[in-house]
């Protein structure tokens, strides 16, 4: 059921976000039908793009990621966004109580999942490491999430839209906080020797 909710929420995300709330999905069921499949699209994307295709600087010489290295950045990667998606519905969930959610059956990983469908589809533009065209697709990608967050919130949650405004911009300061994170983890991880191995 999980992927065929992946279609609605692209054509007709109100009636979707309703549908999912009927189906009050398990995080286990969840993660089986939806994120594992889906998280891995803009993960061996990434790994074709920087270790087959390459990118370029200029008129410079191709760069690529040798196998090995591309391979491990690419589980780190695939890796953080599942621990990622988690943690993210866990705030959902503890925030819920704030923001006077009366039904009290864990949604916020549900929430999440969803929300993050756009970027994982969009991500196989990683086959094609051009940061113009990353760039320009990632900010659609993102940009649609984003709709799909306040969009649907409020609806998963039975709260009124204004509510359900203030909680979906609670949630997007949490995520980009963890994405700022995620990046200072990074730097730590690749100072320890487990960064990128170029080849040209």
């Amino acid at each position: 059921m999980s992927l065929t909710h992946t279609v609605g929420l692209l054509t007709h995300p109100d009636r979707e976000w309703e549908a999912i709330r009927q189906d009050s999905e398990s995080v286990s069921k969840l993660y089986i039908g939806h994120i594992l499949i889906l998280a891995l699209i803009p993960a061996v994307a990434g790994f074709i793009g920087t270790t087959q295709v390459g990118w370029q600087i200029g008129d410079g010489a191709v760069t690529r990621l040798t196998v090995a290295s591309g391979l491990q950045l690419s589980v780190l990667f695939y890796a953080a966004m599942l621990s990622g998606i988690y943690v993210l519905g866990k705030f959902i969930d503890f925030f819920a109580a704030t923001y006077e959610v009366k039904d009290r059956t864990p949604r916020g990983v549900t929430l999440a999942a969803y929300t993050a469908t756009p970027m994982f589809l969009l991500g196989v533009i990683a086959a094609y490491p051009n940061v113009w065209v990353n760039m320009a697709v990632g900010l659609v990608a993102v940009s649609y999430a984003v709709y799909l967050l306040y969009e649907g919130l409020p609806i998963l949650m039975k709260i009124p839209e204004d509510r359900g405004f203030m909680f979906a911009s609670s949630v997007l300061t949490v995520g980009m906080v963890m994405l700022v994170a995620l990046l200072a983890i990074s730097v730590v991880i690749w100072s320890v020797g487990l960064g990128p191995v170029y080849i040209n």
